[in-house]
Parts: structure tokens; sequence; C-alpha cells
């Protein structure tokens, strides 16, 4: 019995150990975003906003993320900055915001400042719910 409570002792260790390694993962693009935000060109403040890169070859950006970003400007009626970038003609912008797989979104406050980052796709109501956070 001492034996499977050491073994779940270890697994909740190591699965703990990789939640926080996940946050502080993210805490740091968030960072890293921050400091990048500044070469975003397009973004009017004022208005809250998601960063969208993609590449031409994206599969899961055409088929999916594009769909979830149409539908979630259409429940936000005109009020959300959709910005998108090609991470294959801006890898710079890509480096600059720790862009390491697409789909890739940032959520933006309404000063421009990077709150929340989605690895992958994000759906609508995810984004939604982000937004509606930041305010």
């Amino acid at each position: 019995m001492s034996d499977v409570v050491v073994r779940l002792g270890y697994a909740a260790g190591i699965a703990g150990g990789g939640a926080l390694l996940y946050l502080a993962l993210k805490l740091l693009v968030l960072a890293r975003a921050r400091r990048g935000s500044r070469s975003l060109e397009r973004f009017l403040p004022g208005r809250p906003g998601v960063v969208y890169f993609t590449t031409p070859d994206c599969g899961a950006c055409r088929t999916v993320q594009r769909p979830a970003l149409s539908a979630l400007q259409a429940r936000m009626d005109g009020t959300l900055q959709l910005i998108e970038v090609d991470a294959a003609d801006r890898p710079d912008l890509a480096k600059a915001w720790s862009v390491l797989t697409v789909p890739t979104t940032f959520v933006l406050d309404r000063q421009g400042r990077p709150r929340f980052v989605n690895q992958g796709v994000a759906s609508a109501e995810k984004l939604l719910g982000q937004l509606r956070s930041v305010g």
C-alpha cells in the first residue's frame, strides 16, 4: 500500500511541476510579446484586439481558426480589431512575439498590451471569454 502512495505522490509532483512549467512559459511568452507589441503598427488604441499569426500552408488556420475569428468578429459587432500576420512573410514579428507554431492568437487589451496567448486553435467562445476579461 505505501508503494502505491509513493508512486501517486511522484505522479502528482511530476504533473504539478509540468503545470507550473507550462504557466511559467506562457508568462514568458506574454512578457516577450509585450515588448514586441510596440512593433505592431496597425493597432489603434481604444478597442480590444486579436493578433492572429498564420502561414499560407496552415490547414488548421484556414479550416478552423479563420472561421472562429470570423464568428468572433460578428459577435463583437465591429468593436474588435483583428490583425492577421503571415509568420512566413514576417518572421521578425513572429520571433518578437515568440510564435513557435501556427495558428497562434494573442488577445490585446484596449491599450494594445497582450493579455492572453493561445498556441494552436482557439475557439470563438474561448477568445470571447478572454476578451471579456480584459474589458
